[in-house]
């Protein structure tokens, strides 16, 4: 049967349009959609991974508020610390490095964005071999060395062994590489900015630098901004093998650096209790979600 005129002229007009958001919207389906469903269908049952899943309603979740005490005595307190820290200073730490960039010649820029964006592609490869050298527990490490020879300390402390210190320096090495793609984005909204935008401020009274920042820069680079915050938020809350790869161990040392991330990794891959590693991944992409909202509300632009 011979295609209609309306149906050739919406293939031709749009046709090529639709087959491409297809395919996105086929992967989408395959490795975002079916999981987060699966996650939440699971974590509704007792799922042992060698029996079939037994529906048990609620159970999971009023025993990971009620009775793990290992939740909620250190995996949680230990996340939103982490959290609160890592993300908010993760992200204001990439702007400023891109809008300092951003002063700089253009050979320049390209090599110091170069040098900050790389440990985010190799960050387990420079904790396991930059890091852990650094930390190291005996008289060999970079920094009880140093600290010994300046008589500061009589013998070599337990850097990555001790809950007193696990945490700070799983925040100080998140940090350092925690200039990934959000930061390239900011740095590409900050360059994208018309010069004019300034010069008109510059004649309308605007004296400062920082006067620039909060009312030229940061309103005319909203969408990247926004992109950076959902990454670091994503990123922050996904983090989980830093503690591990630091201290060598899974859960860390008096579980002082264990996150959310370990603690789904125990109960689904150690414990076999998929089930209940379920109903904590949904707990974790309910708090990833609302942050992603608040980061919403704060830089989505409105017309």
């Amino acid at each position: 049967m011979p295609m209609s005129n309306t149906l050739r002229k919406w293939l031709h007009n749009e046709g090529n349009a639709y087959a491409f958001l297809f395919l996105y919207a086929a992967l989408f389906t395959v490795f975002i959609v079916i999981p987060v469903l699966a996650a939440i269908s699971l974590s509704f049952t007792f799922f042992d991974t060698i029996q079939p899943p037994r529906y048990i309603g609620l159970r999971n979740y009023i025993t990971l508020v009620t009775q793990d005490d290992l939740f909620m005595r250190y995996v949680l307190p230990n996340t939103i610390q982490f959290a609160v820290i890592v993300g908010p200073g993760g992200y204001a730490l990439a702007f400023l490095l891109a809008w300092m960039l951003a002063q700089l010649p253009r050979l320049p820029r390209t090599l110091f964005a170069l040098i900050l964006y790389s440990p985010s592609m190799t960050a387990s490869v420079a904790m396991a071999v930059v890091w852990r050298t650094l930390f190291s527990g005996d008289q060999t490490g970079y920094l009880n060395g140093f600290l010994m020879s300046l008589g500061l300390i009589a013998e070599p402390i337990q850097w990555l062994q001790s809950p007193q210190y696990l945490m700070t320096i799983m925040i100080l090495v998140t940090l350092w590489s925690s200039m990934g793609i959000g930061f390239l984005a900011m740095l590409a909204g900050i360059l994208d900015i018309s010069p004019e935008l300034y010069e008109a401020a510059a004649l309308d009274g605007l004296k400062s630098r920082w006067q620039e920042i909060f009312y030229i820069t940061i309103p005319a680079m909203k969408p990247q901004m926004l992109f950076g915050a959902v990454m670091a938020i994503v990123g922050t809350f996904q983090a989980g093998a830093i503690g591990v790869v630091l201290s060598g161990s899974n859960p860390t040392p008096q579980y002082a650096g264990q996150l959310i991330v370990n603690h789904i990794e125990d109960y689904g891959f150690l414990r076999y209790e998929m089930g209940y590693a379920a109903a904590v991944s949904v707990v974790l992409l309910l708090m990833v979600w609302f942050f992603a909202r608040l980061a919403n509300r704060l830089f989505l632009t409105r017309e």
